[in-house]
């Protein structure tokens, strides 16, 4: 796929046999036949109408993960034929790469060499990961008195309704579903309605895989029904969100007013990322904060969106991230030279713009970017943008834009910073650009979140757990410590 040109992409994309129903009980399911349309930002053409879900069609996704929970094999099966199942289907996806990411950028807007280099890479790994961690899980027997014998052992939860976002449709989706799988649950995923086609696609290659009948569901259709059908189902056992903040709330509601089902968020944020003007590389540093909010368009959750720099080096950082910006080629999805692509919808650019304008009247200076660009595709693209003198209770610097917006912001000492970067109710990442290893401690500790990177940013792998702090959400993603959202600890003390 790297060395295909344009016009070569163009039309592979046109040849894609996209889905359009949903993936219940291991086929493909229509409902009711209501559809909506799935439209593509590169040039707001429609791609195709998939079916739309409502509380009918959530409920026939739910009963067919209750039976294969309480009655098929999944959860009885040997964690190691489980492990197995999933490994085959990192097999399968990174058969059907190309398809993937190709299916990705259509319907969500991302440079599909980044669909293909770096999200399905992710979610390939992802199931490769948990499938080799199935059959590696130990329970625990503490020491009692002689007489008795106790058993702490960790159960499968049940059925996971796992609802996911748009701006990583199949990473997003993966980590939930592969951890939730591997513990022995069964799962009814609903992606964002703005990109459910890679998630209908991802069904399927479950089934392939052998997955048996129900074990993992996929329905497609709006939060206000098909999730909130989800949230309030009461043979639903866990909820895995990623998702806005109000959105989570509609979710711990929705479980308090059914079943008291497990809620796990992952939320908003307004990330921090400071450097300092002991930074081993400056250059590096500002061309890292530039890369960071601009990669996937800034929608992204983790973005370093408030760039907080030491005054004594603010213009020479500023400065070097305006440069990158205006170089950035800002263009087709589907064109391989593309490093930012169209944002996800119409509707969200104008939410994009809007935040622009309010900083703008607030007073911030805008350093570069802040309009619409490449106006006669038809497709939702915006200039890369950089804003300065942003005062800390703006609403640039308040609010998640989940654009390629970025807030800078100076300091004078290390107090400051560490109190402006922990001004919000966010708490999900930060990053820390320092060459004094006692201050990278000291600040890494004092700083909110549940990630901080030191000289780096989206760094990692699936071995740390992944999730935030405050109204950034709970729980984690990634890791070993994914699988706690899934189980159940029992007690079993025998008298002997």
């Amino acid at each position: 796929m790297r060395n295909a040109t344009h016009e070569e992409l163009l039309t592979r994309a046109k040849a894609l046999n996209l889905p359009t129903q949903h993936h219940i009980d291991g086929l493909a399911e229509s409902g009711s036949g209501a559809t909506f349309a799935v439209v593509a930002p590169r040039d707001g053409q429609i791609l195709t109408h998939v079916a739309d879900a409502g509380e009918a069609e959530v409920g026939l996704a739910v009963a067919a993960a209750r039976r294969a929970f309480d009655s098929g094999p999944w959860p009885r099966l040997a964690p190691t034929d489980r492990g197995r199942i999933l490994l085959r289907i990192a097999e399968l996806l990174d058969e059907r790469r190309e398809e993937l990411a190709l299916t990705v950028s259509l319907e969500m807007g991302k440079p599909v060499t980044d669909a293909y280099d770096i999200e399905l890479r992710a979610v390939i790994n992802t199931f490769r990961w948990y499938g080799e961690l199935a059959d590696k899980l130990t329970d625990e027997s503490p020491h009692t008195a002689p007489d008795a014998l106790a058993l702490i052992t960790r159960e499968p939860a049940g059925v996971v309704g796992a609802v996911v976002p748009w701006n990583f449709p199949l990473t997003l989706a993966g980590w939930k579903v592969a951890p939730a799988l591997a513990a022995g649950c069964t799962v009814v995923l609903k992606p964002s309605e703005s990109s459910p086609l890679s998630a209908l696609l991802l069904g399927r290659i479950g089934t392939a895989a052998g997955l048996p009948p129900g074990v993992l569901n996929v329905v497609t259709g709006d939060g206000p029904t098909a999730g909130r059908a989800i949230g309030l189902h009461p043979d639903i056992d866990v909820l895995a969100f990623t998702g806005s903040t109000a959105v989570g709330r509609h979710f711990l509601h929705y479980a308090a007013d059914s079943n008291l089902k497990q809620v796990w968020l992952e939320l908003g944020g307004k990330s921090p990322n400071i450097i300092l003007p002991d930074a081993p590389d400056l250059e590096k540093a500002a061309a890292t904060a530039a890369w960071g909010i601009f990669f996937n368009q800034g929608e992204m959750c983790t973005a370093p969106s408030r760039l907080l720099v030491h005054s004594s080096i603010a213009e020479q950082v500023t400065e070097a991230v305006v440069r990158r910006a205006r170089e950035l080629k800002v263009g087709d999805p589907l064109a391989p030279a593309t490093e930012m692509g169209a944002l996800v919808s119409e509707a969200h650019l104008d939410h994009v713009l809007d935040h622009i304008a309010t900083g703008q009247a607030a007073g911030a200076r805008l350093r570069t970017g802040g309009e619409r660009t490449l106006t006669t595709t038809g497709g939702s693209f915006l200039q890369p943008t950089v804003f300065d003198r942003v005062d800390p209770g703006m609403r640039l610097a308040r609010e998640e834009i989940f654009g390629p917006v970025l807030s800078v912001l100076t300091f004078d000492d290390l107090d400051e910073a560490v109190r402006l970067a922990n001004a919000t109710e966010y708490g999900l990442a930060a990053g820390l650009w320092t060459s004094d290893l006692s201050t990278a401690h000291q600040v890494s500790r004092a700083l909110k979140a549940g990630t901080v990177w030191v000289n780096c940013y989206e760094e990692g792998d699936l071995t740390v757990p992944f999730g935030g702090m405050k109204q950034s959400g709970n729980g984690r993603d990634k890791s070993a410590h994914a699988l706690e959202k899934y189980t159940e600890l029992k007690t079993t003390w025998i008298q002997l």
